[in-house]
């Protein structure tokens, strides 16, 4: 019976060895998930940032370039009629 007993104790002992490995082991991984996706948010956050940067700076540019655009017009209108 005391047999029995200490088989049945080492068995839950190497049992719960086991799931403590286990458990361990998922924690990193979920951990090591963790990390990777704010990596990409980060880096998904990076580059809306340069590409709003961007968008703006060509739309400013675009405007510059048709101010210019239209007040070469009225220059050459205003030429013609004199």
């Amino acid at each position: 019976m005391a047999s029995n007993r200490l088989q049945s104790d080492e068995t839950r002992r190497k049992a719960n060895e086991k799931f403590a490995k286990s458990d361990q082991r998922e924690k990193g991984v979920l951990s090591e998930r963790n990390k990777a996706i704010a990596a990409v948010a980060a880096k998904s956050a990076r580059l809306r940032t340069l590409r709003l940067a961007k968008e703006a700076a060509d739309k400013e540019a675009a405007a510059t370039k048709a101010a210019e655009k239209s007040k070469t017009s009225r220059t050459k209108a205003a030429s013609a009629r004199a």
